[in-house]
């Protein structure tokens, strides 16, 4: 078995591994480290969960000196990601001394503006925030060695490809490029061809083997008035020990987190309409005890919780990716997961989509929402009236606590929640 001191690492970042109890690469820093420590470019499709940060901060640490000025770039698609990133990239360099800062929208840029004074090493942010420090003249990537490009699918996903290709266009030729992402799409296989030399191309696991191996996929059939109470029931006959549930919108988000609230449910929000205090507030919460974390896509990227069993889509997604992104949230670092989504009945050809795109087989199951319909009435939530401009798309819900029982593949009822025989396989 590979261990990290056979790659050749200096001794202050093996010290600094073994603190973290980082001992046994993953196998996309097995396959990553040594071509990233002889300067090769890269690009690896490797979902979030799986190593990928220790993956490409191992050999930038491993060849940067604590004076060194401005040495590496790395871009992440949202804040949460990139004080991740930061984190890590602390405690790796606990005993090099090498400097790290991170930037990011939503937080002072004045402070910001101060640490980038001192002279980091290495600078992890987001894309917007990146390119107004480099308007401001505070950024300068014109002797930048490093750059990595980490989820690179969400961040085309949510629009950024040209402001990277901005910050690309100020960097010099002449430096080692490493791009991590859970799909590889051809928009980013081009935007690579500009700016990469030769690179080499990593696939850790299949990529039907995302989330088809690893995670349980089933879906009910409710109505738009009666999502509530389909997501009471799936939580209550099946009863998930750590889920992130998926709203449409913001306003969603918050409504939901009310009707948890209301059942005494551990829960808590994140979205983009939280400070930044609010959302690490909100993440601590969920990391150290909350049972449920209700989020909106963008503010859910790239979200690395080892310890989700499940994630539930209140709203179907729009796209199959998205799917991918979403349920890819539970079963990290090959564990297991449970992926929940609840439909109506004229969304039945998008579910035959995903199975389609995603080489899944999503089994229907049947819930009595009977027992749930007054649920959220207490507090003005109504989801007979209360749905919002998203597609005709309703609310969400969830509940308590206790161990999963693991669904079923039976073709006879069980309780509440009895599995049909006439599941769909495309």
């Amino acid at each position: 078995m590979t261990s990290f001191d056979s790659f050749g690492i200096k001794s202050e970042i093996l010290e600094a591994l073994n603190e973290m109890n980082f001992t046994t690469p993953t196998e996309v820093q097995e396959k990553a480290i040594p071509l990233a420590m002889e300067g090769q470019d890269l690009i690896v499709r490797s979902k979030t969960g799986t190593g990928k940060t220790g993956a490409f901060l191992v050999p930038i640490l491993n060849s940067t000196q604590a004076s060194d000025r401005m040495t590496a770039l790395v871009i992440l698609p949202t804040r949460e990601l990139a004080l991740q990133v930061f984190s890590v990239a602390k405690d790796m360099a606990a005993f090099s001394k090498v400097k790290s800062t991170v930037v990011y929208g939503g937080a002072s840029i004045e402070n910001q503006i101060k640490e980038l004074r001192r002279n980091p090493s290495i600078v992890i942010g987001t894309p917007g925030r990146i390119i107004d420090l480099m308007k401001r003249g505070e950024l300068d990537v014109s002797g930048i060695r490093f750059l990595v490009l980490d989820e690179a699918d969400v961040m085309l996903d949510l629009g950024f490809i040209e402001d990277i290709e901005l910050i690309v266009s100020k960097m010099p030729k002449k430096k080692q490029s490493m791009l991590f992402s859970a799909t590889i799409p051809e928009q980013i296989l081009k935007l690579t061809r500009r700016f990469m030399k030769n690179p080499q191309f990593l696939k850790v696991g299949a990529e039907e083997q995302m989330t088809v191996n690893t995670i349980s996929h089933s879906f009910a059939i409710s109505t738009s008035s009666r999502k509530v109470p389909a997501l009471m029931a799936y939580i209550n006959e099946y009863n998930p020990v750590k889920s992130i549930i998926f709203a449409e919108t913001k306003r969603g988000a918050d409504r939901l987190y009310n009707v948890l609230a209301s059942q005494g449910m551990n829960a808590t929000v994140i979205h983009g309409d939280l400070s930044q205090a609010q959302r690490e507030k909100a993440l601590s919460e969920f990391r150290n005890g909350s049972r449920f974390l209700i989020a909106t896509n963008v503010a859910a990227r790239g979200l690395d919780i080892t310890d989700v069993t499940d994630v539930i889509n209140f709203d179907l997604p729009g796209e199959p990716f998205i799917y991918v992104h979403r349920v890819g949230r539970s079963a990290r670092m090959g564990n297991t997961g449970n992926a929940f989504t609840i439909i109506n009945e004229d969304e039945i050809d998008a579910i035959k989509a995903i199975e389609r795109t995603v080489k899944i087989h999503m089994m229907r199951i049947e819930l009595n929402q009977d027992p749930y319909l007054e649920v959220g009435r207490d507090i003005g939530y109504s989801h007979y009236k209360n749905r919002e401009n998203n597609g005709g798309r309703g609310n969400r819900n969830f509940n308590r606590s206790g161990d999963r029982r693991p669904p079923r593949r039976s073709n006879g009822g069980h309780g509440n929640g009895r599995r049909f025989n006439n599941d769909r396989r495309n």
